[in-house]
């Protein structure tokens, strides 16, 4: 026990005929957790080319999620409104991509999973970050997202349209609330009373 037969990482060993102590894989064999069934859902593409449809189906909570993961690995560059202007920009790095863009509006959902997963231009891959589902969850955001900054009035349904002013500036403050008095400071500024 006190002197053990062992191999020391990738010395040479003249056990085996390559001379290699450390041994290769098995021909086949996968990784736990490392099996990809499903091309589409760990890639984002049909053949080549980048899909068009969500593998599972989107809900608030995928839409929750895809926002919260959106707002930790992709505001920084590309703003909570995805118009690229995130802090980045603010601190002189390169401006990223708006998605309201039409080439972007237009790409397929796989195209923006694809980048996530296998970065593009300034962009760094997140594959090791962003577990592909919450990727895919993304993906659904940024759409949403699309979808929002292009909407009108007319998009809402009747019955769900909520007033553009709040309460408190259409002069009725809510359940008995008062709103607070400004007075003028002898500096000619205000403050409230």
């Amino acid at each position: 026990m006190h002197d053990q037969p062992r191999f020391k990482p990738l010395r040479e060993s003249d056990f085996y005929a390559d001379l290699r102590s450390a041994r290769p894989p098995v021909e086949g064999t996968v990784a736990r957790g490392q099996l990809h069934e499903d091309a589409y859902f760990y890639g984002g593409k049909i053949g080549n080319n980048p899909g068009d449809y969500m593998p599972f189906a989107v809900t608030a909570d995928v839409l929750a999620r895809g926002q919260e993961r959106y707002n930790i690995y992709c505001a920084p560059c590309h703003s909570r409104l995805g118009d690229g202007n995130g802090m980045i920009v603010q601190r002189g790095f390169r401006h990223p991509p708006s998605f309201h863009t039409d080439r972007l509006r237009k790409a397929p959902l796989g195209y923006f999973f694809d980048v996530m997963t296998n970065g593009f231009g300034a962009m760094p891959d997140y594959a090791s970050q962003i577990a592909p589902r919450d990727r895919w969850c993304i993906v659904a955001y940024i759409r949403a997202l699309q979808l929002s900054q292009a909407a009108t009035v007319a998009d809402v349904p009747t019955g769900q349209k909520v007033p553009s002013e709040p309460r408190q500036l259409r002069g009725d403050p809510p359940s008995g609330a008062t709103l607070p008095e400004l007075v003028a400071k002898p500096d000619g500024g205000q403050e409230r009373k």
